[in-house]
Formats: C-alpha cells, sequence, structure tokens
C-alpha cells in the first residue's frame, strides 16, 4: 500500500506570516494535528500541536556556571534561544518546526510509519516533485487499524 492510498488530499495551509491565534482556531475547528505553513507554493515549515503546546509550558531556564569572573553556560545555548522564539512568536514562521520532514506519495505506507515514529512527526507533509499533494497523520494508521485494512 502507498502513501497515496491513505492520505488527505485536501491539505489545509497556512502563510508564514499566519498569525498563531488564527492557526491554533483553524486546527481546533477543522480537527487537525497540525498545518504546513507554505510560502510560494514550498512548504517550508509545519506548525503542528506541539509548537502550540510550548507557548503554555514552562520554559528550561539555561544553568550557568561561574569561573573566576566569567558565566560560563551549561547546555546548548541555542535551545534556550529557541524556547524563546516558540514561546514568544506571534506568526507561523516564528513557531513552526523546521526544516519539514516529508515524504513522497509513492512511498510504502510502512515507510511513512517507520519515518514518523523515528523522527517523532505528526502530521507528515506528503510533498511530490517540490509541490504539497497530501499529509499522512497518525489518525489515517488508526483508521486503517479500525478498518481492519492489512497496510502489507
Amino acid at each position: 500500500m502507498r502513501v497515496a492510498d491513505i492520505m488527505t488530499r485536501s491539505v489545509l495551509v497556512v502563510g508564514p506570516r499566519a498569525p498563531v491565534p488564527e492557526i491554533a482556531r483553524l486546527m481546533w475547528q477543522h480537527r487537525v494535528s497540525g498545518v504546513p505553513v507554505v510560502d510560494e507554493g514550498r512548504v517550508i515549515g509545519i506548525v503542528t500541536e506541539l509548537d502550540l503546546l510550548v507557548r503554555n509550558a514552562r520554559l528550561h531556564w539555561p544553568t550557568y556556571v561561574r569561573v573566576l569572573d566569567a558565566l560560563i553556560p551549561l547546555g546548548n545555548p541555542r535551545r534556550w534561544d529557541e524556547e524563546i522564539r516558540r514561546a514568544l512568536g506571534t506568526v507561523a514562521e516564528d513557531v513552526m518546526s523546521r526544516p519539514v520532514i516529508t515524504i513522497r506519495s509513492d512511498a510504502d505506507v510502512a515507510d511513512a510509519a517507520t519515518l514518523m515514529l523515528d523522527k517523532r512527526v505528526n502530521p507528515l507533509p506528503v510533498v511530490d516533485d517540490g509541490r504539497l499533494v497530501g499529509i499522512v497523520s497518525r489518525a489515517d494508521f488508526v483508521r486503517l487499524l479500525a478498518q481492519d485494512v492489512p497496510i502489507d
């Protein structure tokens, strides 16, 4: 079975300047777990429920060690910058995940499931020749199981 057999072809998308509250409203109204961010026909990011959840989570404040007169950050300072950007972001390009992990429509469904598990992505945009043609989510796999459809 191919990704094209299970993907949703009518994909809700937003532009990079779409306001975060509008994105959240669209996701809630359409009951989707994420929306691709498209600019000039190209998928440049994706906003997922997890990306929006960051706005309500406690930030991981950076830890510093004082050595003589210097403060040395422990861990990755870029992680802190990324958390701040996402938590305070007001538009899609501020909060979206990037780079976007995608799959082709002719890929095997098992490859899509493996990719989603290994990379912890949901949903997974389907892109052929640089063009968004669909999207696959965990719900699509649940639907297959509920219908007792073999995926091999």
